[in-house]
């Protein structure tokens, strides 16, 4: 009987961002230096947010998902990417390279929806105060972030069973630095419709969906903040509001060129480039747009780093 999946390789090879030595060396120590940065900050973020009374509130409880969420997101990619380099060696296995898109979708589609729940909750601060206990109650929260996890398990799960379905027969270069979806069934030389179907509507429920909520939202920001009488008050929050929508754009823009953009306007090099943004710099840089930037995290992150150690037996 003909096996269903007739993938006659074991392995891809990741390409990565350059064939050259002395620019790998340079990309090696440039990621290394952003991934750190990345993982510590973000780590900090939710020590910060564990230990200050103060900060147990919605925001700060998205905002502790998000940076979970970004340090796993990170990690599903950039570990294997640096290992390469180090090695030498830039082959994955067909079995690592279906579980790198799997935690590399589940954990980018998290981060998709949190966003447009992190968005939600400012929305109903700053357009509905008088009931923002009542609307974001604690099982509200609860719900919405079981939501995020639930509908991108479900997403990833449905990207990764189908590539299960497709045939790899010979040709296993990714031109990549990590097993991204869409290249991934370019590779494919069975028919790929059921996978590219896939991709433009389940994908587009858990990345363009939320991205519209998020500019709904913010419209809505932005026209309650244009009623504030005072002009301090109207700069404090289009500044706040706009480092939020620059990088929330930056994330949704690049993914969303990348997915749902036609083929034909695709290469190798700028789709690597969109990736390593959506992939390392915004998650690099939401703590410092999020919370570097809020006067209760620096005195949340200032407690943190003035806490003596208790060295008694």
């Amino acid at each position: 009987m003909e096996r269903r999946n007739r993938t006659s390789i074991s392995e891809f090879i990741l390409l990565g961002l350059s064939n050259q030595p002395e620019q790998e060396r340079l990309l090696f120590f440039l990621f290394l230096v952003m991934y750190l940065i990345t993982v510590l900050w973000n780590l900090l973020i939710i020590l910060a947010i564990r230990t200050d009374a103060h900060l147990h509130t919605p925001m700060y409880f998205f905002l502790t998902n998000l940076s979970l969420g970004d340090i796993c997101f990170t990690s599903s990619t950039v570990p294997k990417m640096l290992v390469n380099y180090l090695s030498g060696n830039k082959a994955i296995t067909y079995t690592s390279c279906l579980a790198q898109v799997f935690f590399f979708l589940l954990f980018g589609g998290i981060d998709c929806v949190i966003l447009a729940s992190m968005a939600y909750d400012r929305y109903v601060a700053i357009c509905a105060p008088l009931h923002y206990n009542m609307i974001m109650s604690q099982k509200v929260c609860a719900f919405l972030v079981a939501l995020c996890w639930c509908w991108a398990c479900i997403d990833a799960l449905i990207h990764t069973v189908s590539l299960t379905r497709l045939s790899f027969c010979g040709h296993n270069e990714i031109p990549h630095f990590f097993c991204e979806l869409s290249v991934v069934i370019r590779l494919a030389c069975s028919d790929t419709l059921f996978n590219d179907l896939m991709v433009y509507i389940v994908g587009s429920l858990i990345t363009v969906i939320p991205f519209i909520c998020i500019l709904i939202s913010y419209m809505c920001i932005f026209i309650a903040v244009l009623k504030i009488p005072s002009t301090h008050g109207k700069k404090k929050a289009f500044n706040t509001c706009g480092s939020h929508l620059a990088v929330v754009c930056l994330f949704y823009g690049t993914i969303i060129e990348v997915y749902f953009s036609p083929r034909s306007t695709h290469t190798a090099q700028k789709d690597t480039t969109s990736a390593v943004m959506y992939t390392l710099v915004t998650p690099m840089l939401n703590p410092f747009i999020y919370s570097l930037r809020n006067n209760d995290m620096k005195r949340a992150l200032r407690m943190l780093f003035s806490r003596k150690p208790d060295l008694s037996l």
